[in-house]
């Protein structure tokens, strides 16, 4: 049976059969809902840092002379969910289109686009503010997918060539034009911030902050597409694990050499004198907003070598569990969203901004213990919805989470 990885964001293809059928095409699409409901188990554990321990705050890229090693550390794992969640947004738009028409396609990223762009201004907005209206919207990860979807329904239509070309030009690229800084009233400044400038500005009264600039992620989201064909039915497993894991490993060799000259795509490391923990933080700290080519070279790659060893794995326990929480990503993101703002204000009702003007907490190994329970509750849902988008498929609406 086909995995629901075809869809997360995308429905289950529904015209004929796979082109292999059985257990290859099973684990073939499986690993892409493992790899994603991995992501997602990392990515709970920077919201709950995010929710619980923002009298913290940390710059972009993290300032390794400052930061504590553990928060350095927390906060560096969850790297790896943006790039490689747009990444398999590709992938999977490729998936689709196996089964409809190109245009079909495009119709349909761009409706989907929509639909993401509205829920960040929503549903998601509100989960993050916690008030109706918002004085800040902050447009993040849900916002830029669906704007790389609307860019893909374009893009989708080159050859795969000129689309391979046009991801790596904007992702290798796109660093070249970070001197240009656009100032609040200058031309432009407002499509500048979308596009690749992390700034804010004002919108009938609310602040609008572009945490996500757009550029550099459709470029990924056209790398994630490109790679399709290498989840085709006719393409060997062994030859498709191997492409991915040489991929992966060309893409982290390229980031420790560029790293090491210390020339481009990132601000400069630096040695700390009498710390080489600290020196080796300096090497890691990247810039995530807008991610720069050092961010993505080793967020994509381990992204690669995971998605090969995830086909391996097979069915499990483990795989199971995190196929479930891949198979239903948009319920699973909305339900922690407001599972921790609950939280966050019941925290608040009990013991007050005990934080300057936020609820946290004191020790960062309350923030692991909370995320190990927080996982393990929301799995329960998580499991119910999944069941119910397989049992339910004449509701409509079900798909879009």
């Amino acid at each position: 049976m086909a995995s629901r990885s075809e869809f997360s964001l995308f429905p289950r293809a529904t015209a004929g059969p796979l082109p292999t059928a059985g257990r290859g095409a099973a684990a073939r699409l499986a690993s892409i809902d493992m790899l994603r409901g991995f992501v997602m188990v990392i990515m709970v554990l920077d919201h709950v840092r995010e929710t619980f321990f923002q009298h913290m705050q940390m710059s972009d890229p993290m300032d390794a002379r400052m930061v504590m090693p553990a928060l350095f550390l927390t906060r560096l794992v969850s790297n790896i969910c943006a790039p490689v969640f747009v990444a398999l947004t590709g992938l999977s738009a490729w998936l689709y289109g196996q089964k409809h028409s190109a245009g079909d396609t495009s119709i349909f990223l761009l409706k989907r686009g929509l639909f993401l762009l509205f829920l960040e201004l929503t549903l998601v907005g509100f989960a993050w503010s916690g008030k109706i209206p918002p004085d800040t919207i902050w447009l993040q990860v849900i916002w830029i997918l669906g704007l790389c979807m609307i860019c893909l329904a374009g893009l989708l239509h080159l050859p795969r060539a000129a689309l391979v070309a046009v991801g790596a030009a904007i992702v290798c690229g796109h660093n070249l034009l970070d001197p240009i800084r656009l100032a609040p009233g200058d031309a432009f400044y407002i499509p500048w911030a979308m596009l690749h400038q992390r700034a804010a500005f004002d919108v009938a009264g609310i602040t609008v902050k572009t945490t996500y600039p757009l550029l550099p992620w459709i470029g990924v989201i056209s790398l994630g597409y490109a790679v399709g064909p290498w989840f085709g039915g006719s393409v060997d497993a062994q030859v498709r694990r191997q492409r991915l894991i040489r991929l992966g490993l060309a893409l982290l060799a390229a980031f420790v050499v560029l790293r090491t000259l210390n020339l481009y795509g990132d601000a400069p490391w630096y040695v700390v004198p009498g710390s080489a923990v600290r020196t080796a933080m300096s090497y890691f700290a990247l810039t995530k907003y807008p991610p720069s080519l050092l961010f993505l070279l080793p967020t994509l790659g381990l992204g690669a070598i995971l998605l090969a060893q995830f086909e391996r794995m097979g069915s499990g326990r483990v795989s199971a569990w995190l196929s479930i929480l891949g198979g239903a990503p948009m319920f699973f993101y909305l339900l922690h969203l407001y599972v921790l703002q609950i939280m966050y204000q019941i925290g608040v009702a009990i013991w007050g901004a005990n934080h300057g003007r936020f609820f946290g907490v004191d020790s960062l190994g309350w923030i692991w213990a909370w995320y190990v329970v927080l996982l393990v509750a929301l799995y329960f849902p998580t499991r119910w919805f999944s069941d119910l988008k397989k049992r339910r498929r004449d509701i409509g609406w079900l798909k879009y989470f």
